[in-house]
């Protein structure tokens, strides 16, 4: 499959849940794309072909809490390299650096152990989704507290109009993604 018609078959596979959680979104969910074993397939096959080149190959793959544990997880599987969990405060175990940043609601937490990545490690960071940008943000900041390097930010979904793409851009970090929706 080209790249122009593996975007287009995995956006005819998201689901589009009108006025969720709040009236007036559109909530775009992914689970259509893990429940059905071809699209699931399609779409980690689309992360693996980019970071199987040398030139963009990551030495961990960091995943965000959480749905970018289900895709980090495997793409750093198929790439055989290590993953590495990217929490929401208060569920790792060990000793931890943490980045707090703002929601439109609030704000939130997230947390990585210390000994996660080593300086120099080259990490590719991925999630579900692009929105704000918060949370991928936040990210980048925790890995790069630690010394990693985050080569690219990768997501199924951009949702341009929120301007996070455009923010994590803006802050020096590659992005990837395999569908843009327009509106939220």
């Amino acid at each position: 499959m080209q790249n122009s018609s593996v975007n287009q078959y995995l956006k005819d596979h998201l689901r589009t849940v009108p006025d969720w959680p709040a009236p007036g979104v559109q909530f775009r969910d992914i689970t259509p794309l893990l429940q059905n074993a071809e699209v699931f397939r399609v779409l980690i096959d689309a992360f693996v072909r980019r970071y199987t080149d040398p030139a963009r190959r990551p030495d961990v793959v960091a995943g965000l809490d959480a749905r970018g544990f289900i895709l980090g997880a495997v793409v750093a599987y198929q790439l055989n390299v290590g993953f590495v969990p990217v929490r929401k405060k208060g569920k790792l175990p060990f000793t931890t650096v943490e980045e707090t940043y703002e929601l439109e609601y609030g704000s939130a937490t997230v947390e990585l152990h210390v000994d996660a990545v080593r300086p120099g490690e080259r990490v590719l960071l991925i999630d579900d989704l692009i929105a704000t940008g918060g949370t991928m943000m936040a990210g980048k900041k925790l890995l790069e507290k630690l010394g990693a390097r985050v080569m690219e930010g990768a997501a199924i979904v951009d949702l341009p109009e929120l301007g996070g793409s455009d923010r994590l851009r803006a802050a020096g970090l590659p992005l990837f993604t395999l569908v843009d929706f327009a509106g939220h």
